[in-house]
């Protein structure tokens, strides 16, 4: 079946049948679109058949191994023994919902809001990222009363109905909702950061206005605070004047911190630590259960009130036993390994090293990052700056022939995204500078 539209986040680095792939591959990928339909999407030309992985590695059918240089899902490395056994042991004695009383949840949740600035005070669980923003934008709605949202361009926040409202980089078909305006993100390698923030807060001013005039008011400005699908901006000074604009009439400010959160940036727990920004509400998803479905929204008590006093909530597997029992392993690893330090000094070493490896390549214009995310912009040339989305993919590509698994973000799908698992070490850098050196050369 022929796929309409193209979607940035899920198309620009995924296998697509226009390169031979190994036979036994070949008929697991027929199985898979038999069953699974058309709208999942596998990575690379040549699609990787994992059955296993242990810290940054994971292992194919054949037994190869490979460098995970993605993935933040498992946050502190595949398959950790401290969270298996948290789970299995919770499995094994109860798991149900949170309409019983359960120590783990609350537990839990002291933790993580001592985490947290003052004025975010209380949480509420799911089980998505997308269910975690979902749940956000109700709250902002029934707080201000209004509907307005203002995003990025080529925002991401996820797959339910209302957050694909605002994810444009999700489908080129669907577009974003009425009641939502765009803002274009600056580029921090030509302005100043001066100039960028007040560049990106005069268009956040102009859609306030906007949303105003046809009658939608202002709700939210929901930012993931490393525009990581925008391309990796990273600028701590970029954030704080848009979002006094969006206070200055009403709105509140979402803190989408699925990606940047857990410590990625080195720089603190939260990725909007660096902008010395307190949001309103707070996402939160894909690493807290380091792979065990788990997310939440941290919320200021006085926003959230108008919603938690007049809809009733209920999360059937948000906040479990045994999703409270991963969550907390995974804040015990963070602390215990010291892992944010650990992604501020590796990711120091591996920005270090691409710079080094792409510094005569004129096809890289920009390295950009915090802690252990970075963002390498691939270009045609490097005073025309144009994107070069073909050389990006196949670097992607070349990279998984190396055994190193990494993607691609950004408008124009040309940012090498580099985002591994916290427990990235100085080896890991070698293989993945050895390797990017290699195939750029």
């Amino acid at each position: 079946m022929a796929i309409v539209g193209y979607s940035n986040i899920m198309d620009s680095n995924s296998f697509d049948g226009a390169h031979p792939v190994d036979p036994t591959i070949a008929e697991l990928i027929t199985d898979r679109e038999r069953v699974l339909g058309p709208a999942y999407r596998l990575f690379y030309d040549d699609p990787v058949h994992l059955v296993r992985g242990r810290g940054t590695r994971l292992f194919d059918a054949d037994g190869r191994e490979y460098l995970d240089a993605y993935n933040n899902v498992a946050c502190v490395g595949h398959a950790h023994p401290r969270v298996t056994d948290a789970v299995a042991e919770q499995i094994g004695t109860l798991n149900t919902h949170t309409r019983y009383l359960h120590s783990g949840i609350v537990d839990y949740s002291i933790r993580l809001l001592e985490t947290l600035p003052g004025g975010i005070d209380q949480i509420m669980f799911c089980c998505t990222g997308s269910e975690a923003n979902d749940l956000a934008l109700r709250v902002a709605a029934q707080y201000t009363g209004a509907r307005g949202v203002i995003i990025t361009a080529n925002a991401y926040h996820g797959n339910t109905a209302a957050v694909t409202e605002i994810s444009p980089s999700l489908s080129s078909t669907i577009g974003v909702g009425e009641h939502v305006r765009t803002v274009p993100i600056p580029d921090t390698h030509v302005l100043t950061p001066v100039d960028a923030a007040q560049y990106f807060a005069a268009n956040v001013a102009a859609a306030t206005a906007d949303l105003q005039r046809s009658g939608f008011g202002v709700s939210a400005l929901i930012v993931d605070t490393l525009f990581s699908s925008d391309g990796i901006f990273v600028d701590p000074r970029l954030l704080g004047p848009a979002v006094a604009a969006v206070r200055a009439v009403g709105g509140v400010f979402i803190a989408d911190e699925v990606q940047p959160g857990f410590g990625r940036t080195g720089a603190g727990m939260w990725g909007f630590d660096r902008h010395a920004v307190v949001p309103d509400l707070v996402t939160m998803g894909k690493p807290m259960g380091n792979g065990i479905p788990v997310a939440a929204m941290a919320a200021s008590s006085t926003v959230l009130a108008p919603f938690a006093t007049e809809v009733p909530y209920f999360n059937t597997f948000g906040g479990s036993p045994v999703a409270s029992a991963a969550a907390t392993a995974v804040l015990d690893i963070i602390e215990d390994d010291k892992l944010i330090e650990n992604a501020a000094t590796i990711g120091g070493e591996l920005l270090d090293g691409i710079l080094d490896v792409t510094r005569d390549d004129h096809r890289v214009c920009d390295v950009r990052g915090s802690g252990l995310y970075i963002g390498v912009e691939i270009v045609t040339d490097e005073h025309t700056r144009s994107p070069d989305r073909v050389s990006a993919r196949r670097i992607v590509n070349d990279l998984r022939r190396e055994g190193i698994l990494i993607s691609v973000c950004g408008a124009d799908s040309n940012v090498l995204k580099i985002r591994p698992p916290l427990v990235f070490s100085s080896a890991d850098v070698d293989w993945l500078c050895t390797g990017l050196g290699k195939v750029l050369g």
